[in-house]
């Protein structure tokens, strides 16, 4: 195995890193074309209700609440020649592939009009929920192998951090474009494959087919960056002796507290993903007008301070953590980013009766969307961290390491709170009366005219400025709540992990 110049602590090679870290933001390809795309063609594609789509994806997350630990207690128990995450990271990539395609299909459900309309709602429900308990299978192994390719913990920190760089890169690139090349696909087959049907009904095909395509073409580039990682990756800390059942394991992660307080504070942390969920459609009904181009101008106007901002922070996490204690910095970066979610809302009401393409109204909100970001990134990182040192805590208590189980407590985080900004959203949507029916009017309307200027409209257009504003400033400030008292202070995690080296090295010669 590896060694370094830190004492014969093992450690991963520059290719093994690097080849981790083109393989996760494959895997957020994978990621955001379900996280940005489904949505958006669930809603105004093949206009599904508000309410359903919100449903659905909850209680998938409800399901993952309990599929995810169950994933993470399968792979701590695997012991093969490989390890206990390789192997699942070498096979689950292609069974990915497959099932995010068939979520953006219909078959004959949408076009036949003797098929019972539920009969969509139902394949909908099936497909992504499928696709999230295979993504579990590739997401619980992929986090938790980062806990066992290196025993140093500056080099873990520095992975961790890269590895939201390159998560970000890949899901950003992918929510930034997976709406416009969708769209742009559709009016081309709309144009070439269905010219020969009514005008209405050639859009429609043509919308649906156009993502299906998109969703197969980033879903190769994906998977097969995805694939990477369980080729070139390998595992170096041993797994523990004992081995715990599904049981045993929900009583650990709710025991071990500082574990505990992570999780609850990313859940009170859900409805900052409202940002991502609703970009989609803001931008598109707001700004752009259903023009791919105008699409791909105003994210990179709004969008770039918000990834340029998680993107910053994340570089600079190694060095603000060698200076600050982790728990300062995810309490604060949460309750000083509620000042420009709250912001947005404002300048929104502002702006209501000006220009709102004008530039000192674009130039504002990207500065908003900025320190937006900063936060976002802050807290994602900060959240891994603070999971890995609760993992050596574990161990240094119990004997037992649960590399797999916990960072399947991030896993199911992610989702639920995904499942619980998509309620929020539906619920929000449902309460303006923005269901099937207004949706395909306002996708008609902007046809002929644009929909931010027809006063019929202002309900909806207020409600998603609404969203990534006003619920993301709660939420970052109650996710302090559970963390301010933190039980795992930088200091004692120092301690904790000397000591659980000293063990592991007893032997070495």
């Amino acid at each position: 195995m590896k060694k370094t110049e830190y004492d014969g602590i093992r450690t991963y090679t520059k290719k093994e890193r690097t080849m981790y870290l083109v393989g996760l933001a494959g895997q957020n390809v994978i990621y955001n074309i379900i996280g940005a795309g489904l949505q958006y063609y669930f809603e105004s594609v093949i206009f599904l209700p508000a309410l359903a789509v919100g449903t659905i994806m909850t209680l998938a997350r409800v399901w993952d609440a309990f599929n995810d630990p169950m994933m993470g207690t399968i792979v701590d128990r695997t012991r093969t020649k490989w390890g206990k995450c390789r192997p699942y990271l070498m096979i689950v990539p292609m069974p990915i592939l497959l099932i995010t395609v068939l979520c953006f299909t219909t078959f004959g459900f949408y076009t036949n009009p003797n098929a019972n309309k539920s009969l969509i709602i139902a394949w909908a429900a099936i497909t992504y929920t499928m696709w999230g308990m295979c993504y579990t299978v590739g997401d619980i192994p992929l986090w938790g192998i980062t806990a066992v390719m290196t025993e140093n913990d500056r080099h873990r920190n520095k992975l961790l951090s890269y590895a939201r760089v390159f998560a970000g890169i890949g899901g950003g690139v992918t929510l930034m474009a997976i709406q416009p090349v969708g769209i742009a696909l559709g009016k081309m087959l709309q144009s070439k494959v269905f010219s020969h049907l009514p005008a209405a009904q050639a859009f429609n095909q043509g919308q649906r087919y156009g993502f299906l395509l998109a969703a197969l073409i980033f879903g190769v580039i994906g998977c097969g960056l995805f694939q990477l990682v369980g080729i070139f990756t390998r595992e170096r800390i041993t797994a523990s002796v004992k081995k715990n059942g599904i049981a045993e394991n929900f009583k650990l992660m709710w025991n071990n507290k500082p574990f505990r307080q992570v999780l609850i504070s990313g859940i009170l942390n859900s409805p900052k993903n409202l940002i991502m969920l609703v970009a989609l459609t803001l931008v598109n009904y707001y700004y752009a007008n259903n023009d791919s181009g105008q699409i791909f101008k105003y994210y990179a106007i709004l969008g770039i301070g918000l990834f340029l901002g998680q993107f910053g922070v994340i570089l600079f996490m190694p060095a603000l953590v060698k200076r600050f204690e982790k728990k300062l910095l995810y309490n604060w970066s949460n309750i000083i980013s509620a000042i420009p979610f709250v912001l947005i809302f404002v300048c929104y009401e502002v702006a209501n009766n000006h220009d709102v393409t004008s530039t000192p109204f674009l130039a504002i909100y990207s500065v908003m969307f900025t320190f937006g970001g900063l936060s976002i990134g802050a807290t994602s990182i900060l959240q891994s961290l603070m999971i890995a040192d609760c993992i050596d805590y574990e161990e240094y208590k119990s004997g037992l390491r649960p590399d797999a189980v916990f960072f399947s407590g991030q896993s199911f985080v992610t989702k639920l709170s995904t499942g619980i900004a998509t309620i929020i959203s539906s619920l929000a949507y449902f309460a303006v009366d923005f269901q099937k029916e207004k949706r395909e009017a306002v996708v008609q309307y902007m046809q002929i005219g644009i929909a931010r200027n027809n006063p019929d409209f202002e309900p909806f257009m207020m409600i998603m400025f609404f969203l990534i504003s006003i619920p993301p400033a709660v939420g970052s400030i109650l996710a302090v709540l559970p963390t301010w008292k933190y039980a795992l202070p930088d200091k004692e995690h120092a301690r904790i992990l000397k000591e659980l080296n000293e063990r592991r090295h007893a032997n070495d010669e």
